[in-house]
């Protein structure tokens, strides 16, 4: 931030206006600004504050702006402060005026007028000033941004008023935190805090959210099992829940497959006995059927002997076909089963070639064991993978560092060569400004006297042209005045005529029978009546508007009057009895004069700008000696920092890198190993699967054989008749059954008493039997079905938690990571004995830097003797602050800055303050503060340490920065050449600049 002009009026103790020109003054580098108690020194920066913030520092803020206003003011001038200056590369240009309380324009009184504020800034491009914002709330958002401190922060970094000069240095931790996170902007450190909290809590969320997914499978898993699983008593969030649940889901798998297998057998037990029974039931039914029917067979029997054997190994064939076609469907599902199980053996087989000898004969479960540690182990390299990056990046510091130290070196013995001429050089271009100063005084003088002349003329002929104007809007204003005057008389006797013929209007609305709107009587014996005058509302209405608009233009011509007579008599002040052709000549000469003038002044600029080239030059070489002797310093610990961290890195990576040549290289080992392992896992479960289907196939083919009555399914297969053998048969036994029929139809008397021999059958209890075994089968092939839709849930179930548990497994281990980082971010975790929060720990580091920047000038000043460190140690039971001690020279001891005397601390916090200045201009981003003011405080050093003070604040002009010095120490206007001067007055202060030409 760099001030270029301060401009006020009727401001404190300055009745009139007033400049300030602080871009002569910072030219000086070191300046004073003086005056006797009372005057206005301290006004001056409260100026400065007010257009900045729209507020005085500290105590002498009364929260009105009105108290502001100077005493000595003319009642008609209003308070405005306006501040031109450069900030963060931007030229702006504030203006503000505080709540004013003006004489009324009219009648007698006051009115307060509102405060009002203009943000401006200067377009190089244009060549002009662009409004930003008229907003008070806008303009101390923009402005606070800018200079990146409050009010508050600015007056302890740049105004340093009076009586808290040392605030800073004897802030505690808490104070300094503030105003070092918004000089250096560590809020993203805090954002990362925040970031890694959130983190934190998103992670636990997940985890929560997982675990509460697995107790919901585990508990229909628990229903599903049916009273044979047993839940472990863990909640969401604790740890073991995912081992334990999988435990009791295989324990429940184990029990209810042996639910399987006994349900499998009581339903073949059952279909074995449902066979049984209807075998009985058909025999007993054919027994009566033969029983009724033995007569017939047995007249036929002798004709049909002879081909009894034929008709029986038919019958045989051809039952047996009709077995052998039940079992078909399973001969099927067999040869499918087969030809998969197949396909996943070679893919097994496939997948176990590239593994290693160890895991060659492994099982499913060991390969996926065998994949997640290699995966845990490829998780495990993440931070050896950060570390790694981390070590080439510290190798590119180390070597900056060394192109920089190579810099420095270069750029001091060049600053050393140059300053070598300094002096002559400087006198000589001092000569040339001394020169053309004088003409510019002239041209200056002149130009102040231009404005004036040219208001005054054209006051004047605008007091010509409104003269006229005022003739022309009196002669107007009484012709309006004579027309609303016709009007209204026009208007009025209109409405008396129809006042006259209100008789005959009211008769015209009357009607026989209805009452009278006057009286009331219901008879109109003699109505009046309208005569060829008679006047109606509409005409009466349409006059008495002609009538107001009239009045309406006349209204407005007397306004238009009034408002002309008012804007002559204010032009007539402003020109007073002079001609405008006087007055025009006058402001021609003057303008001629001021050109002169001018031409004359022509040459001050490029001498000025050739001196200030020059000193430019000088101060950047001298400050480019300064800034290389700071970096200097700065580089011993940054380059012990990463000779601390290459080493730390290189331990680590050692033991990551293990045999292969890099992490990198080791991680791509780790995830081919891991994809291999899980795809083994993959192909033996499947092989699994499939064999598994093939036992199933055969069993269930055997199964199925046996029921049909085969002994084997090869003799299933066997008996299996195609279509047209089947046709064959068929044909063969229908004629023999035929015949057979006609046998017992020609033996029924013999057959019925042959039948009649036999014990009798029993068909309806054989079809009982039956009835009661196939209820059986039933029963047995629902509970069997029950139980397999059980246990294949289950599997279902625990096949998704298992799922489920591989997942949770890396969102824990992230977990636990963030966790951990969020702790030790916070302040919170055991490894951080000193409880420093990240942001913290940043600012100790700047406090580091602008304790060691402000101890280059402390030594100087106390000649020697004192010296500021920062510390870091935990006060009582809170965290690690930001303090600050001073080491004495003379005794050896650290001690607290409490300690001061007056003087030594004084100049200890203007060392602190010019050392915080130093770091924050150099720090990357941060706000370049150019101009620094001292409020009093050299009153209490002695001679010896005032030149010491001097000489340091004398050295900023080296680093293109000012300082102005307010105080009326006597002895300071000697050693000071460039002055502000506050001269007190019974009409009010005025401002005078010494030693700036």
């Amino acid at each position: 931030m760099r001030l270029h002009r301060l401009d006020l009026t009727a401001f404190g103790p300055f009745g009139a206006t007033q400049s300030v020109d602080f871009g002569a003054l910072s030219s000086a580098g070191l300046f004073l600004l003086h005056g006797p108690t009372g005057a206005g020194k301290t006004s001056v920066l409260d100026a400065v504050c007010y257009a900045l913030y729209g507020a005085v520092p500290g105590a002498r803020q009364n929260g009105q702006g009105m108290t502001l206003r100077s005493d000595h003011a003319a009642p008609g001038s209003r308070t405005e402060v306006r501040l031109d200056l450069t900030v963060a590369g931007r030229r702006l240009e504030i203006t503000r005026q505080p709540p004013w309380e003006r004489p009324k324009k009219r009648g007698a009184g006051t009115t307060v007028d509102k405060a009002q504020s203009l943000l401006r800034e200067y377009d190089a491009t244009a060549g002009t000033w662009r409004a930003l914002s008229r907003s008070h709330q806008e303009i101390g958002e923009e402005i606070t941004q800018l200079l990146g401190m409050s009010r508050e922060q600015f007056c302890q970094v740049v105004l340093l008023p009076q009586g808290d000069f040392a605030r800073f240095l004897r802030a505690d931790a808490e104070a300094r935190g503030k105003l070092l996170g918004r000089l250096f902007d560590t809020r993203r450190f805090a954002e990362v805090e925040k970031r890694l909290a959130e983190r934190r809590r998103a992670g636990e969320a997940r985890i929560r959210e997982g675990d509460a997914g697995l107790l919901a499978d585990a508990h229909r898993m628990q229903q599903a099992a049916d009273g044979a699983m047993e839940l472990p008593e863990l909640a969401a969030g604790e740890p073991g829940l995912a081992e334990a649940v999988l435990a009791a889901a295989a324990v429940a798998r184990t029990t209810v497959a042996e639910r399987v297998t006994l349900a499998r057998c009581r339903l073949t037990a059952a279909e074995t006995d449902a066979a049984d029974a209807d075998r009985e039931a058909t025999a007993a039914r054919e027994l009566d059927r033969l029983q009724r029917r033995f007569a017939e067979a047995e007249e036929r029997a002798a004709r049909l002997a002879e081909r009894a054997g034929e008709y029986e190994a038919d019958q045989r064939r051809l039952e047996r076909g009709r077995k052998a076609r039940e079992v078909a469907p399973a001969l099927d599902l067999r040869t499918r089963a087969e030809e998969e199980h197949r396909r996943a053996a070679a893919a097994e087989t496939a997948a176990r070639a590239p593994l290693p000898a160890d895991l060659a004969d492994a099982g499913a479960d060991g390969l996926a064991a065998a994949a997640r540690r290699t995966a845990e182990e490829l998780g495990g390299l993440e931070s050896a993978r950060r570390a790694e990056a981390r070590l080439t990046e510290l190798a590119a510091e180390r070597a900056e560092l060394d192109r920089q130290e190579r810099a420095d070196e270069e750029a001091l013995d060049e600053a050393d060569a140059w300053l070598a001429d300094w002096e002559e050089t400087r006198a000589a271009l001092r000569a040339r400004v001394d020169a053309a100063q004088e003409a510019v005084t002239r041209a200056e003088r002149l130009d102040a006297q231009r404005e004036p002349a040219r208001r005054q003329l054209t006051a004047a002929r605008e007091r010509d042209r409104l003269t006229a104007g005022a003739d022309e809007a009196r002669v107007r204003a009484l012709g309006l005045a004579e027309d609303a005057t016709r009007a209204r008389e026009h208007w009025l006797d209109l409405k008396e005529r129809r006042l006259r013929g209100a008789a005959a209007e009211l008769a015209a609305q009357l009607a026989d029978g209805a009452p009278c709107a006057v009286c009331g009587a219901t008879e109109h014996p003699a109505p009046a009546r309208r005569d060829t005058g008679h006047v109606g509302r509409e005409a009466e209405e349409a006059a008495l508007a002609a009538h107001q608009a009239a009045e309406r233009l006349r209204d407005e011509a007397e306004r238009h009057r009034g408002t002309l007579r008012e804007a002559l008599a204010a032009a007539t002040a402003e020109a007073g009895d002079a001609s405008a052709a006087h007055l025009a000549e006058e402001a021609d000469a003057l303008e001629r004069a001021h050109a002169r003038a001018r031409a004359e002044a022509s040459g001050l600029r490029p001498a000025q700008e050739a001196l200030a080239r020059a000193e430019a030059e000088r101060e950047r070489r001298t400050g480019a000696r300064q800034s290389a002797a700071v970096r200097t310093a700065t580089r011993i610990g940054t380059r012990d920092r990463i000779d601390r961290e290459q080493d730390a890195l290189e331990s680590e990576l050692a033991e990551a890198r293990g045999t292969a040549d890099s992490v990198a290289a080791r991680a791509a080992s780790l995830e081919r190993r891991a994809a291999l392992l899980t795809g083994a896992a993959d192909a033996v479960r499947s092989a699994a699967d499939a064999a598994a289907r093939l036992k199933d196939a055969d069993a269930r083919l055997a199964h199925a054989a046996y029921r049909a009555g085969f002994t084997t399914p090869e003799e299933a297969a066997g008996a299996l008749l195609d279509d047209a053998a089947h046709r064959e048969t068929q044909h063969r036994l229908d004629a023999m059954r035929t015949e057979e029929a006609a046998v017992r139809a020609i033996r029924t008397d013999p057959a019925t008493a042959a039948a009649a021999l036999r014990p009798p059958a029993d068909p309806a209890a054989a079809e009982r039997a039956a009835a009661d075994a196939g209820r059986r089968l039933r029963e047995a092939a629902s509970g069997h079905d029950a139980v397999v839709r059980s246990h294949t849930e289950l599997c279902a179930l625990s096949e998704r938690a298992a799922t489920a548990a591989r997942l949770l497994a890396p969102l824990r281990e992230e977990y636990d990571r963030a966790a951990r980082l969020a702790a030790l971010a916070a302040g919170t975790s055991a490894d951080n004995d000193r409880r420093m929060r990240l942001e913290s720990y940043v600012l100790a580091a700047r406090l580091e830097q602008v304790a060691a920047a402000a101890t280059a000038r402390l030594r100087r000043m106390s000649a020697g003797r004192y010296t500021l460190v920062h510390s870091d140690d935990r006060s009582g039971r809170g965290r690690s602050g930001l303090g600050l001690h001073v080491v004495d020279a003379w005794t050896g001891r650290e001690r607290d800055t409490a300690t001061l005397s007056g003087g030594e601390t004084f100049f200890a916090s203007l060392a602190l303050a010019l050392g915080l200045a130093d770091v924050v201009t150099d720090e990357a981003g941060g706000v370049r503060l150019d101009t620094l003011f001292i409020d009093e405080g050299f009153g209490s050093l002695d001679d010896q340490t005032l030149d010491e003070v001097l000489d340091v604040l004398d050295s900023l002009r080296e680093r293109d920065r000012s300082v102005g010095i307010v105080s009326h120490v006597a002895d300071l206007r000697r050693r000071v050449h460039a002055r502000l001067e506050v001269v007190k007055g019974r009409s009010g202060s005025t401002l005078r600049l010494h030693g700036t030409g």
